[in-house]
């Protein structure tokens, strides 16, 4: 007996057809990725644009804990910092020019502040005890240095640096508003030799 040849070849219609369904299921893929794309992106502004913020440290004026270029995450919704909140903040150079800058919030509103020309500070009439601050400062001279004793009005921060020897701070440009602070510092990555 011979075998039957149960096998028949697709006619030139079916192979068009599955072609035509292969095309279509790859531009499908195609759509399908882009669309989670454009979700991730989006997902990413929100996040990073809207939530949370990236800088770097311009300087050493929070040294130790935090160093020249180390990279810092902030979160930008909540902009009543406590006392003892690491924040970002933007105030204006020489120039005019606003430039961020990271420091200590050492009083809050309504708390009167004065820095002794020793370096002591003075909050509500009580000497600071900052165990972790190492390199004591002085007060600053100048247009924009606060008289002491100042106290603080609504929404205004008094802010300085931990290196409190050559911090550029709220003791040469007075209070930091509500409105300059662009958030609180959550995390710190550190610049190691990169």
């Amino acid at each position: 007996m011979e075998a039957v040849n149960t096998q028949t070849t697709p006619s030139e219609g079916e192979q068009l057809e599955k072609k035509v369904k292969h095309r279509e299921r790859g531009v499908k893929q195609y759509q399908f990725f882009i669309l989670r794309l454009l979700v991730f992106l989006v997902i990413v502004w929100v996040l990073f644009f809207v939530f949370i913020g990236l800088t770097h440290m311009p300087n050493g004026d929070m040294y130790p804990r935090i160093d020249s270029g180390d990279f810092v995450m902030y979160y930008r919704l909540d902009k009543t910092p406590k006392f003892q909140d690491v924040i970002v903040y933007q105030k204006p150079d020489a120039n005019g020019k606003k430039t961020q800058l990271i420091s200590r919030v050492v009083a809050v509103p309504g708390d009167t502040v004065e820095v002794t020309t020793d370096g002591a500070v003075i909050v509500n009439g009580n000497p600071l005890i900052e165990p972790a601050i190492f390199y004591h400062g002085t007060t600053y001279e100048g247009d924009a240095a606060p008289v002491y004793p100042l106290t603080l009005g609504e929404n205004e921060y008094f802010v300085l640096g931990d290196q409190r020897a050559e911090a550029r701070d709220s003791r040469s440009f007075g209070p930091v508003k509500k409105d300059e602070i662009l958030g609180l510092v959550v995390t710190i990555a550190r610049r190691i030799n990169l």
